[in-house]
């Protein structure tokens, strides 16, 4: 009863967290920082300020990133051309690579710990397949999903903690399944002025090549099982 209670107690403590850092951004209208047009206005200005003071720009700027990404917000594709711009490519890929990875860690750990219990209580039954699915290909269908562009970013880390994938695994696929889209990203961040919408940078050939490369490590698992089952058939 004690635990539970505890429980209870950390829970609450956790969403009045959040809601009180989403409702101080909104309050200071932080979304309007987060957009392209602002970003390609103040490029130039952040630009001088990275070169006066680099390492407390980086740590601001994870830092931020960090904030937005694990509270579910908008603007983490916005910060991630902005990546390009200020730092260039390999900086830009490394600061955006750990703190969209971190974010989304931590995004998992607050759907887990908040909602799970109750999903799993609720739906357990239902869910007993999924879980039993995401317990033995988990990291192939997180990798897939992650190096899809057109599957919200947001979404996949909420989802994700309602099932019992270890977060440590969580992590390391998420920042390998996301490496190729951060890159593109951040590479086109280097040419900001020639930006008009952040659908512009992903061409349907770019996202039907990212696609590919996510089905083909689970659909070559499957072809190894397939072929294994059937030599284990034809020696017995």
């Amino acid at each position: 009863m004690g635990n539970n209670r505890k429980g209870l107690i950390k829970k609450i403590a956790i969403v009045a967290v959040v809601a009180v850092l989403v409702i101080g951004l909104k309050v200071i209208n932080a979304g309007d920082y987060l957009t392209l047009s602002y970003l390609k206005e103040s490029q130039h200005r952040f630009q001088e300020m990275y070169r006066e003071q680099s390492m407390t720009v980086l740590a601001a700027y994870a830092g931020i990133y960090i904030l937005v990404t694990s509270l579910s917000l908008p603007g983490a594709a916005v910060m991630t051309l902005a990546a390009g711009a200020l730092f260039g490519l390999v900086t830009g890929t490394v600061v955006v690579s750990f703190a969209s990875t971190i974010g989304a860690t931590l995004a998992c750990f607050i759907s887990r710990f908040i909602l799970r219990d109750w999903v799993q209580g609720r739906f357990g039954e239902r869910l007993k397949t999924v879980n039993e699915g995401i317990e033995k290909e988990g990291a192939f269908y997180l990798f897939t999903l992650r190096l899809v562009p057109v599957f919200p970013f947001w979404l996949i880390n909420l989802l994700m903690g309602l099932t019992k994938m270890p977060l440590k695994t969580f992590y390391w696929v998420s920042q390998a399944g996301m490496l190729a889209a951060t890159i593109v990203f951040v590479n086109a961040g280097r040419e900001l002025g020639k930006i008009e919408s952040l659908s512009g940078i992903l061409s349907p050939a770019l996202i039907l090549s990212f696609v590919l490369l996510g089905i083909f490590p689970l659909a070559a698992k499957k072809i190894i099982a397939f072929y294994k089952s059937k030599n284990y058939r034809t020696k017995s």
